[in-house]
């Protein structure tokens, strides 16, 4: 059945529930003109927030506040209703970020504020013309904000998924606006009841001077894990596409994808799989990955990505929200599929009058 006769035979359907639910009830007669509720919606809500649910069910939420140092999602709604992610992951504040890639001491104490910039799944970059959107806190860092301008924000209901399209400033301390960035994520259904938040994102530098993203590893999509799925403190697992396993392989090791999977009950487990798309540049990219529950898609591990004026930075980025711990054949069969797609739309709709 094509997209066409699902949207004819969800219409159907609701006209047939509204002509029983007036012989039952005695009501009026059925709404003549009623048209098919999406099952995928994007809702505004209250404090700078937008929902996204599926048939009434809250999948994840958009928060884009401008106390906020950056937008995020949070939860990233799992089986059972459980968030696969977690807000301001404890972190040892003397450990350097720009350290030598070596694997975690386990053992190491950690305190409660060190990594409070790791908000559930987030965008944002350490070196951006030598400002440092990554922290919370510094003489460097920087602040990206939602732009409220009537191109700052568009509502997108599906079928086949629901988007919001945002626009973002990336502000240096003084509220210089270093880089411009438009926003599309859309979230959308999958397979066995596993879902899809699927992020496009366009770089733009100001009109005065071109951006430079600096070399480091954080930047510019990064996930928290919820603890129970850590490798070390949930007995989880992370695999990536090229067969290598948890931090001792995997760290900052290239591949098209890497899955964190790992316990949300006694007797469930559930995971994300971050996607690095085909058309990206330097693809595919190395990931960042740790034993303690986070993972991030390095875009300049290696070496800076300059941004000009007159060409925008074009990026996707997938996350596929699964239950139980999937083989390498079927996460590589999820990733062709989205291989395929073609990057979505960053273009702002006209308002209809």
């Amino acid at each position: 059945m094509n997209r066409s006769q699902n949207v004819r035979a969800s219409w159907v359907t609701t006209a047939a529930v509204l002509a029983l639910s007036a012989v039952v009830l005695g009501a009026e007669p059925p709404l003549p003109n009623a048209k098919p509720v999406p099952d995928m919606q994007v809702l505004p809500l209250p404090y700078d927030q937008a929902g996204f649910e599926h048939q009434g069910r809250e999948l994840t939420r958009y928060h884009f506040g401008h106390e906020l140092r950056r937008p995020y999602w949070y939860p990233i709604v799992g089986p059972g209703g459980r968030s696969l992610t977690r807000m301001n992951m404890p972190g040892d504040p003397g450990r350097s970020l720009t350290r030598t890639a070596q694997p975690q001491d386990p053992n190491k104490p950690e305190d409660p504020l060190g990594h409070s910039h790791q908000t559930s799944v987030w965008i944002s970059h350490k070196d951006v013309n030598g400002i440092d959107f990554w922290r919370d806190g510094g003489p460097i860092a920087g602040q990206i904000v939602h732009q409220t301008c009537r191109e700052g924000l568009q509502y997108e209901d599906g079928p086949p998924g629901a988007s919001l399209l945002t626009l973002n400033h990336w502000n240096d301390p003084k509220g210089k606006t270093v880089m411009i960035e438009r926003r599309r994520a859309t979230v959308k259904p999958g397979a066995e009841n596993s879902w899809w938040l699927v992020v496009d994102l366009q770089c733009e530098a100001p009109q005065d001077r071109p951006v430079t993203l600096g070399k480091t590893a954080f930047g510019l999509l990064g996930v928290r894990m919820a603890k129970t799925i850590g490798v070390t403190d949930g007995g989880g697992r992370i695999l990536n596409s090229e067969g290598q396993r948890n931090e001792a392989e995997a760290f900052r090791k290239p591949a098209r994808w890497v899955d964190y999977s790992g316990p949300i009950t006694n007797r469930q487990a559930a995971g994300i799989v971050l996607m690095d798309h085909p058309a990206n540049p330097r693809h595919p990219a190395p990931f960042h990955v740790r034993d303690n529950g986070w993972m991030g898609v390095c875009l300049t591990l290696n070496e800076p990505l300059a941004i000009s004026p007159k060409e925008p930075l074009r990026l996707r980025y997938g996350l596929w929200i699964h239950a139980g711990v999937p083989d390498a054949a079927e996460i590589d069969r999820q990733w062709q599929a989205f291989a395929k797609e073609d990057r979505a739309s960053m273009e702002t709709k006209k308002a209809v009058k």
